[in-house]
């Protein structure tokens, strides 16, 4: 285990949204738990395990992320990506679906989901915003999340709901579902480096120290 204590000239948001918790022993030096059950669709990956109304993925989604994963990416050769957790909002699995389709579509065009152009980024970015910022709810029911979620990719919900139950979505959409169990370990955001080792965020203290014990797990054997 690594045993490293980050020092920061400023102190990142290190906090996590509490789920019903799988019991695991880490000391409190440790930085990082190694899975016994590998998260799927995880390998060559840092993957980050989020939710639309979690304010913590929020937090570290515009102040952390950023400025971490271009770096962790271009130092490790790995490929961030997210798994939205369908058991969090009112509209999880909804959501879920949604940025799923998304995200292969953004695939199919070639697109980072971090570029400008992304309809994962665009849709995401939306959804953070009214709930997060705005403090919205959507009262009106699922037509109004997904209005909120549609407008800014140009996209129908007709078109959407002829998505949503295609083999590819719902395949997508599954495989995020399992990194529930992952989840549970310390809450979220929860990031897991090539599908077999969970950063502690508590321990995170810097952008460099982050990519840095990204860099150290990516080297180790799966």
């Amino acid at each position: 285990m690594l045993r490293r204590t980050f020092l920061a000239s400023a102190a990142l948001l290190a906090g996590a949204a509490v789920l019903p918790a799988a019991a695991f022993a880490a000391d409190d030096d440790e930085d990082y738990i190694t899975l016994e059950k590998p998260l799927p669709g995880g390998a060559g990956k840092i993957v980050k395990i989020w939710a639309y109304d979690c304010p913590f993925c929020f937090r570290y989604d515009t102040g952390v992320d950023p400025k971490a994963m271009p770096l962790a990416e271009k130092e490790t050769g790995l490929k961030f990506d997210m798994y939205h957790l369908e058991t969090r909002g009112k509209y999880g699995r909804t959501a879920t679906e949604l940025f799923a389709w998304c995200r292969l579509q953004d695939e199919a065009a070639g697109r980072s989901m971090e570029d400008e152009t992304s309809l994962f980024r665009k849709s995401k970015d939306a959804v953070y915003k009214a709930y997060h910022r705005q403090g919205y709810r959507w009262p009106e029911g699922e037509e109004a999340f997904l209005e909120t979620a549609l407008k800014p990719v140009g996209l129908t919900a007709e078109a959407f709901a002829a998505a949503r139950v295609t083999p590819e979505v719902q395949a997508l959409a599954d495989l995020w579902k399992s990194s529930l169990e992952t989840a549970r370990l310390q809450g979220i955001p929860a990031y897991v480096v090539n599908g077999r080792y969970l950063i502690l965020t508590k321990r995170i203290r810097s952008v460099r120290g982050f990519v840095d014990l990204v860099a150290e797990l990516s080297k180790k054997p799966l």
